[in-house]
């Protein structure tokens, strides 16, 4: 690794994140650790510069007050200590932040001044030192990716192209709920664009079939996660020689599935919790990145925008936005309307602006009038929410003429729909999704 790094000792700490983002955002490198970790293993980490410990709310575990080892304070490194009293240090803040000006101001001093770290972190290095990481870890042999061409795997595959181009075999499972165009687009960049090995497998029959009639939204959800688990393992095995599992593993992954001081938010499976006796080893490139590096990633890398800025997708896909029973006549309306609103809120400049938008058909019907006669049609439910930590949202105020636009033209170009209504519950107490 050619980044100088600041390691933070999460001593219990509810924002570690926030401050780890903050060094990187200074243009030094800075990692997350155990407040258990070792002197020893504290310098086998790369170009460590200065360790700060992050005090908080979690720091009794078990009944007990937890501290960092002594050996930590002997090491030879600056250390800064924030919101943790019994720290043996000279530097000290007592939260953060608590005015960010001046806590900025002394988290400069400490990185520049006193670690004496350089700017050096930035996404060229950061794909440099990836590649030469990855191709020592994998050698000669062979990588196998699920490529959904949701931003997390479609990175990590460009990643590990230019890392080891024909190395690696991508697989796209098309389970014919993929948004309008997307696996066209996934073909079209990777094995035309990239030239990678790109195995596509259409297996939207398949999945609508093993659907029918299925309205439980976790059943579908099952069904579908375990359907694409089986898909994905009959096109590994056809496959020889692969030693390497390729995942799109990312830093809040990692911090979201739990620490010593803090409970798990959620499991994640990127795969989908893959069979054990594939007993790949894994390689996960990205798994020290935020959400928004990796996109920086992704456009360093010379990715399209519209993959890299790509919106939060569900992976049952539109299985959760056709709901009950999927059928094709709705999810047909599902994927066209939708492709729609994305269209005009790009039109309006509304595509950056708006965390999450995408329509919803369900499974009943109303009456309405087309070409001068009684309609029995499946009205459009339009969701436009903003958020930042997806625990909580507020609903995106769409100026009128931009809705009457969407309206008139899912009314005008998509069939079997007579009606278009916007959902205005924010979460709580709805969710973000339907289902």
């Amino acid at each position: 690794m050619k980044q100088d790094m600041i390691v933070i000792l999460d001593l219990g700490s509810t924002e570690n994140t926030v401050l780890a983002r903050q060094i990187r955002a200074l243009g030094v490198y800075s990692e997350i650790y155990p407040h258990d970790i070792t002197a020893e293993e504290l310098k086998a980490l790369p170009n460590v510069k200065g360790v700060i410990i992050y005090g908080g709310p979690n720091h009794i575990v078990d009944g007990e007050r937890i501290d960092v080892n002594h050996e930590i304070y002997e090491c030879g490194y600056p250390v800064m200590a924030v919101a943790h009293e019994l720290a043996l240090c000279s530097q000290k803040l007592e939260a953060f932040p608590e005015d960010e000006e001046k806590v900025m101001e002394i988290l400069k001093k400490f990185v520049f001044e006193d670690c004496k770290a350089e700017a050096n972190w930035n996404m060229k290095n950061f794909i440099e030192d990836q590649v030469e990481l990855v191709r020592k870890q994998v050698g000669d042999k062979k990588v196998l990716l699920a490529l959904s061409g949701g931003v997390d795997s479609s990175v990590v595959a460009a990643l590990l192209i230019k890392a080891i181009g024909k190395q690696l075999t991508c697989v796209h499972v098309n389970h014919g709920l993929m948004r309008k165009g997307e696996s066209e687009s996934v073909v079209e960049v990777f094995r035309n664009q990239l030239d990678a090995n790109l195995v596509y497998v259409d297996a939207s029959e398949r999945f609508l079939t093993k659907l029918e009639g299925v309205a439980d939204p976790e059943q579908k959800r099952k069904i579908i996660g375990a359907e694409f688990i089986r898909v994905f393992e009959e096109e590994a095995r056809k496959l020889e020689g692969i030693d390497f599992l390729g995942q799109g593993t990312i830093y809040p992954d990692i911090v979201e599935s739990g620490t010593k001081t803090a409970k798990m938010v959620k499991s994640h499976h990127n795969v989908g919790g893959l069979p054990e006796d594939l007993q790949f080893q894994l390689v996960e490139p990205l798994k020290q990145l935020f959400k928004d590096e990796v996109r920086q990633c992704g456009i360093e890398l010379g990715l399209p925008n519209d993959m890299v800025y790509r919106q939060p997708f569900p992976g049952p896909g539109l299985g959760v936005r056709c709901l009950g029973a999927i059928t094709k006549e709705r999810l047909e309306a599902v994927r066209e309307s939708d492709a729609i609103l994305r269209e005009e809120f790009k039109n309006a400049g509304l595509d950056k602006k708006v965390w999450q938008y995408f329509t919803i058909v369900p499974d009943f019907k109303s009456v309405g009038v087309r070409d001068n006669a009684r309609s029995f049609e499946y009205p459009v439910i339009i969701r436009a929410v903003n958020t930042v930590d997806a625990m909580s949202a507020t609903i995106e105020q769409i100026d009128w003429p931009v809705l009457l636009k969407i309206t008139d033209r899912i009314m005008k170009e998509v069939k079997n729909v007579n009606r278009v209504c916007y959902d205005l519950s924010p979460k709580p107490n709805a969710t973000i999704e339907w289902e």
